[in-house]
């Protein structure tokens, strides 16, 4: 088997940097080098002083430029690594079959001194997001790394440099998945997966996303996938609506919850009519029950679908689909509220103001009596009218409310699946039509043990993220297909 060179952050926990070296050499390893801090006096071929972080562009250059091996290993934790006795040979292996320049592998996590299986997902080529999942052992072929460097060359990142790097690699060869656990690492972030989550609209990450933003742009202007800002179309006319705004609310099994945002939904104070449709999906702890103690406001439609094989996405179709939704259909979930009673007449004066096709507004964390929780405010700055289409397809969620112009939700059709529905329409229609933005709060998102995404399996993380990385591969090819076009 060819040789290979690994790196390794040497943080000054010496105990630590020699179990993992000596895994990776009973692994396969044939050099080992360190990754020491600047002022790191060791000037000796197994020690790189580096002049910025892990995640840098020059950090990256000062890898390439040492090995001297075809393929390099990078493990990016201080914790100790217990590696596979052939798990290098494996990589490589599967490296030279596929003609990869980049594999990585599934693995184990030591959580709290307890060993769980870690799978991770297959990289697809709408695996854009700049948190995807490789583990923390990855190997390079060392060439494929450097033809990468010298690609983006003149874009030098201090956050984003093994970002850029990653899309670059997915350009130029294939990238890896090995459903083996060929590793175990140690997890040292240990919230739950419904914490982890707002981790990338964190105002305090601004700095961290604005790089990320900038190096998906550059790499979808490289594989023709880039929208412009002026190819927008104009939204269609629409008449014959009976009111002008409906409030959709699919809802399964919230009996503590559905009140409140029935209560929130039919206090709206507009200059225009509009309906509350609640789609009913089969409760069985008394939600049925509640919602009908509000049938005497005729505003309120109350649906229980017919089918019993309905995700929330089949849930909004029904809603929109019945001759009863308003020209506008807006989002509230079913254990969320308004932030106050002028929520639905801001979203619809967006729509009018801004000729736009979807309506994003912000929101706020909160637990369930409300009281805020960090990082409080939810608004989605990342969005700009030039490109927050084109970086929709690195985040993992666009913000809420949501709201739709009902003819073109009803054209587009809305996937029957209960997580990334929302994303989807959003993606595809602001590839055609603008996109309006409220950033100041008109919502409360509760976050509290019932939510569906509160403490998540890595099985159905794993399943979440490879759906939507499915979005952006359909709509990154569809995008790639309308620049052909023009």
């Amino acid at each position: 088997m060819l040789p290979i060179t690994c790196y390794i952050i040497d943080n000054g926990t010496e105990n630590a940097v020699r179990e993992t070296a000596t895994s990776l050499i009973l692994a396969g390893a044939n050099r080992i080098v360190r990754l020491c801090a600047p002022s790191c006096n060791n000037n000796t071929d197994d020690c790189i002083a580096l002049r910025a972080s892990l995640q840098a562009s020059i950090t990256l250059r000062q890898i390439a430029d040492d090995c001297r091996t075809p393929y390099l290993a990078i493990y990016d934790k201080t914790a100790p690594l217990d590696v596979y006795p052939h798990a290098l040979h494996r990589m490589m292996q599967i490296a030279i079959d596929s003609s990869a320049g980049m594999v990585y592998a599934d693995h184990y996590k030591l959580c709290n001194g307890k060993m769980q299986k870690h799978p991770v997902i297959d990289y697809q080529k709408g695996s854009l997001r700049n948190d995807f999942d490789f583990g923390s052992l990855v190997v390079y072929h060392a060439d494929t790394l450097r033809r990468a460097l010298q690609e983006t060359v003149d874009e030098e990142y201090r956050f984003a440099g093994c970002y850029a790097a990653r899309l670059s690699i997915s350009r130029i060869a294939h990238i890896a998945h090995i459903a083996e656990m060929l590793y175990t690492e140690v997890e040292e972030d240990l919230r739950a997966s419904g914490a982890k989550q707002f981790d990338y609209v964190n105002p305090n990450n601004r700095e961290v996303q604005i790089e990320m933003e900038k190096a998906c742009t550059a790499h979808l202007q490289r594989i023709g996938a880039l929208l412009l800002p002026d190819d927008i179309e104009d939204v269609p006319s629409a008449t014959g609506y009976p009111c002008e705004a409906s409030v959709i609310i699919p809802v399964y099994n919230r009996v503590r919850t559905i009140g409140d945002a029935l209560q929130s939904a039919l206090r709206q104070a507009t200059d225009f009519d509009y309906n509350v449709i609640v789609v009913d999906n089969h409760s069985t702890d008394g939600t049925t029950q509640l919602i009908e103690q509000y049938s005497n406001d005729s505003r309120l439609i109350h649906i229980v679908p017919q089918r019993t094989n309905l995700g929330i996405g089949g849930c909004w179709q029904l809603a929109i689909d019945n001759a009863r939704c308003g020209r506008y259909a807006i989002q509230l979930d079913s254990d969320d509220l308004y932030a106050d009673e002028t929520t639905l007449q801001q979203i619809v004066d967006c729509f009018k103001s801004e000729k736009c096709g979807m309506v994003i507004g912000s929101y706020d964390l909160t637990d369930f009596d409300l009281n805020p929780l960090p990082p409080g405010l939810i608004d989605h700055r990342e969005w700009s009218d030039d490109n927050g289409r084109n970086n929709a397809l690195r985040i993992n969620g666009l913000g809420a409310p949501r709201a739709f112009e009902t003819t073109i939700l009803r054209q587009t059709g809305i996937p029957n699946v209960s997580y990334g529905e929302d994303y989807a329409l959003g993606l595809r229609i602001s590839r055609r039509y603008r996109i309006g933005r409220i950033y100041h709060s008109l919502y409360h998102c509760r976050r509290w043990e019932g939510n569906s995404d509160a403490a998540l399996p890595i099985e159905r993380i794993n399943h979440n993220n490879y759906y939507k990385d499915q979005l952006r591969t359909w709509e990154v090819q569809a995008r790639i297909a309308h620049n052909k076009l023009k």
